[in-house]
């Protein structure tokens, strides 16, 4: 952001508590009055959450001078905070951002999204900023003004105007300052192939300036070959190793917490077999979309993705083959099921393009595998065989 002329605050990441002591003690003597100490994870509601090794609160807190920043560094790394977004086991916080505090008069929420209704980004802004803006959208929506802005001309001089009024921030001696915020703020959303750039709060100091001190970017993954800068900055260590690895093979993977594995091609299908399963009693331990081109070292992959997961009891594939030919797949599983030494029941549905070559593969492949002719019979049987294998482990 300020790269792109955006005002931000004086900030760094640290790793451990020696280095926020040492970047807080250099903020203090830079002016500083308080250093803010942030738990840095893919979770919003940080501030609210709790620790849950030691049950210390809030993953987001506001150090009075350099020992204290250090103590709460202390308190934080290296343990998981659990907040409304991650789920009872939370996420393991091992790196902080230290931000030096700034005079706030008013908090602003600005906002850039992709409107499909404009069919190009739309400017969301509001005066009434902070923790609370789904509250402010829900009660009050003459609060929120959304501006949508010509992808071809892009932002201009009245419609940087109009949000900077709205949000008052129009002052004659710091108007036009602040109206460069908003184009700058819309420049980066452009050159940087963002889908959402989100600043909450966006500040008016006691000067009348604009500043953004909290923000939330997600950009396009179909730019990242000439964003190379940004999606360099990925932390793996934040997501799902699963998910990761998924990734690598072009397979959309997501963990669940069921115990019958699935692997099919197509969200859409991937949903209606999850439905299905769980209709007929069973859970989904995963959703998996092998995609249209998945080659059978993709379908391996995959393989080793759901057995990876020890609640798994019985692997479901559900395949309609179109682009995806059914004999790729059954080569793919059988060459899996080989490999893997798979001992879990494995129950396979094949339909579509090249269907009886592949059926004739995996019957002649001498695996132990549970034939299914509809995806409603596939889910029964799944579900059966997750059940019984379940009781061997007992």
């Amino acid at each position: 952001m300020k790269s792109h002329g955006i005002n931000t605050t004086d900030c760094d990441v640290v790793e451990s508590e020696e280095q926020a002591f040492n970047l807080a003690t250099t903020m203090f003597q830079n002016g500083a009055k308080k250093v803010v100490v942030k738990s840095q994870i893919h979770a919003g509601g940080r501030g609210k959450g709790s620790f849950k090794e030691t049950g210390f609160q809030g993953g987001v807190h506001l150090a009075d001078n350099a020992k204290q920043a250090q103590e709460f560094a202390r308190a934080m790394l290296g343990n998981h905070l659990v907040t409304k977004q991650t789920g009872p086991f939370g996420q393991k916080v091992s790196k902080l951002l230290l931000e030096a505090s700034v005079d706030i008069a008013e908090e602003k929420y600005f906002a850039i999204l992709m409107d499909r209704k404009s069919k190009g980004p739309a400017i969301i802004a509001s005066p009434e900023g902070g923790m609370n803006i789904e509250e402010v959208a829900h009660t009050n929506p003459n609060a929120v003004r959304k501006v949508p802005i010509n992808i071809t001309k892009g932002i201009t001089d009245s419609q940087a105007y109009e949000i900077v009024d709205f949000l008052g921030g129009s002052d004659p001696t710091t108007r036009d300052g602040n109206m460069e915020q908003i184009k700058n703020l819309y420049n980066l959303f452009t050159s940087t192939d963002a889908t959402q750039v989100e600043i909450n709060p966006l500040i008016v100091g006691k000067d009348r300036k604009f500043r953004a001190i909290d923000a939330k970017l997600n950009f396009d993954d179909s730019a990242a070959f000439r964003q190379k800068e940004i999606f360099g900055m990925r932390d793996v260590t934040m997501e799902d190793a699963r998910d990761v690895q998924a990734a690598k093979f072009d397979l959309n993977y997501v963990g669940l917490d069921g115990s019958i594995g699935c692997l099919v091609n197509g969200a859409g299908l991937a949903l209606a077999t999850m439905d299905v399963i769980k209709l007929n009693g069973g859970e989904p331990a995963n959703f998996l979309d092998v995609g249209g081109g998945a080659s059978a070292k993709a379908v391996e992959e995959a393989f080793k993705l759901i057995t990876s997961d020890k609640k798994v009891n019985a692997i479901m594939v559900n395949i309609f083959g179109g682009i995806m030919k059914c004999d790729v797949i059954a080569d793919g599983i059988i060459t899996a099921a080989k490999n893997l030494d798979l001992k879990i029941p494995l129950i396979v549905r094949l339909e579509g393009t090249n269907v009886k070559h592949g059926l004739e593969l995996l019957s002649e492949s001498g695996l132990a595998i549970i034939p299914a002719q509809s995806l409603d019979e596939a889910a029964k049987k799944a579900v059966q065989a997750a059940n019984a294998y379940a009781a061997t482990k007992h």
